[in-house]
This record gives structure tokens, C-alpha cells and sequence, in this order.
């Protein structure tokens, strides 16, 4: 009764292993291929539970969601002889899982391949334009002739490469400091010439500042120099027509300037004599006035 249970045990145990060995599950975006002794028998697209004959079966799963590629940055030479770090990233998928297995094997072996491919057009195309056409719009174009030389590269291997884009572009650490440095030194260069055509600039304008001053001042001068002259004039008119009519008053007159200057001149004390010439027009007294002078005074 024992080794009856125990046999019955072991034949479920038995049944059930190979009942698990015989089942498989393809989730939701994924494919399988189902392969026999090496050899491949069935594609699987759609998901849920699958059977395949346990031992002699054998299941490969494979993702069919877009996957990306983003490889690190390269140096790459353009057709100007300039250097630049390049950035490519990809998206692809598996759409025919048989030619992916026979050809590409594995999603592993799949990305090296086909960052290879992608690094080898890129540098291809890359260097047939010079760095400004990478700058411009134009560069999508050269993007695109990448993607079509790759897509059409692993079309036959059961891969489809939906989209390639340039991710970054960058130049190299040392050309940026190199163009930094340049420029840097392009702009110290303008500053002295501002510096420089500010200083020529503040020149001019002070020199012809100076030259309208010296201008206005010897105008200025020659002006009063006239009206002095002209002053001048119409007080020796005025004094010759003071001595014509009244000579003795006019002499009185002019004594009494010659007082002012002298005494103004001399200290706060002064010596003269009783008889001194100097005091003979103060000790004299004004005149008498001139008969002709109040005739010609009074207009008669």
C-alpha cells in the first residue's frame, strides 16, 4: 500500500512538472519565438498563456516596446577640420523576431551593433559639412540622412530604427577655452579702442572748447577795447569842450585830480610847505566863473 502511494506521488509530481515545463506566458509588449532542438518553429506576437512541448522546446522573449540607444558623447571631425562632441540617441524596436534571432541574437548584441552603425554614418555625414551648417537648420537634414543609412541597414535584420536625433553638440572642453580665451581677448581689444576713441573724442571736444573760449575772450577784449577807446574819445571830447569853454575852470579841475592821485599815493601823513607849488590851486580857490563860458552855458 506504501510503495502504491508512493508511486502514484511520483507520477503526479511527474505529470505536474511537465505540465509546468509544457506552459509559458508572453506578456503585453513583448514578443517569443518558440524554438526546437536549435531550430526555430513558431513566432509569438500576441500575449497570454502559450504551450510548447516540454524538453525539446525552448522560448526566447524579446521586448517589443520602442527601447532607446544613447550612447556617450564622441569626438567627430567635420569637413572644416573642426572638432566637436557629439551626442546621437536612437529608438528601435523588435518587429520581426526571427530575423532578429538568426541575425542579432540579442537586445545586447543589437544596441552595440547599432551604435556602431549609427557612430560610423554619423562620422560620414558629419564630415561633409562644416560647423556652421551643424548650427543651421540644415542639420536636420544631415540627422536625417543618418537615420535613413541605419534604418535601411537593420530593416532586414528584424529591427526597425524609428527615429535618430542629435542630442547635444558640443566642442571640445579645450577649443571652448581656446574660443573663450579668443574672444575674451577680441573684447579687451574693442574696450581699449572705445577707451582710445573716447580719449581722442574727449580731446577734441575740450580743444575746440578752448578754442571758442580763447575766440569769445579776444572777441570780448577787442569789444571792450573799442568801448574803452570809444569812452576814451567822448571824454577827450568832453574835456576839450570843458577847456575851450571855461580854461581856468578846466585847470582847477585837473588840479583837483592831480590832488586825488597824489594824496591817494602818499601816506597817512603828509609835509609840505606854506609856499609849496603843489597847495597854489587849493590856497587859490575855484575860479571866477568866465563871461563867455555863462554866455555859451546858457546858450545866448
Amino acid at each position: 500500500m506504501n510503495k502504491l502511494t508512493l508511486l502514484i506521488g511520483g507520477l503526479v509530481a511527474i505529470g505536474l512538472f511537465v505540465l509546468f515545463s509544457s506552459l509559458y506566458t508572453v506578456n503585453q509588449g513583448q514578443s517569443a519565438l518558440r524554438i526546437r532542438l536549435g531550430a526555430p518553429v513558431e513566432v509569438i506576437t500576441t500575449p497570454g498563456l502559450k504551450f510548447k512541448a516540454p524538453f525539446i522546446d525552448n522560448v526566447v522573449v524579446f521586448d517589443a516596446r520602442l527601447l532607446l540607444l544613447e550612447p556617450p558623447p564622441e569626438q567627430v571631425i567635420l569637413g572644416d577640420q573642426k572638432r566637436i562632441e557629439a551626442q546621437v540617441y536612437s529608438r528601435f524596436r523588435v518587429v520581426d523576431p526571427l530575423k532578429f534571432y538568426q541575425s542579432l541574437h540579442s537586445i545586447t548584441e543589437a544596441k552595440a551593433q547599432l551604435a556602431l552603425s549609427v557612430s560610423t554614418a554619423m562620422r560620414r555625414e558629419f564630415g561633409q559639412i562644416n560647423l556652421p551648417t551643424l548650427l543651421s537648420p540644415r542639420r536636420q537634414e544631415v540627422i536625417q540622412r543618418v537615420h535613413e543609412d541605419v534604418s535601411a541597414k537593420f530593416a532586414p535584420l528584424g529591427l526597425d530604427v524609428v527615429e535618430v536625433r542629435l542630442h547635444r553638440a558640443d566642442l571640445p572642453l579645450e577649443t571652448s577655452q581656446a574660443i573663450y580665451d579668443r574672444m575674451k581677448s577680441e573684447r579687451q581689444r574693442e574696450a581699449k579702442e572705445l577707451r582710445a576713441e573716447g580719449y581722442q573724442w574727449a580731446q577734441e571736444i575740450e580743444s575746440k572748447a578752448d578754442r571758442d573760449r580763447t575766440i569769445m575772450l579776444s572777441e570780448a577784449q577787442r569789444q571792450a577795447q573799442i568801448t574803452r577807446g570809444e569812452g576814451d574819445a567822448e571824454a577827450n571830447r568832453i574835456l576839450s569842450q570843458a577847456q575851450e569853454g571855461d580854461p581856468k575852470f578846466y585847470g582847477f579841475y585837473r588840479s583837483l585830480q592831480s590832488y586825488g592821485k597824489a594824496l591817494a599815493d602818499s601816506g597817512p601823513v603828509l609835509l609840505l610847505s606854506p609856499d609849496a607849488e603843489f597847495l597854489k590851486a587849493l590856497k587859490a580857490g575855484p575860479p571866477a566863473p568866465d563871461a563867455k563860458a555863462e554866455t555859451r552855458t546858457d546858450g545866448k
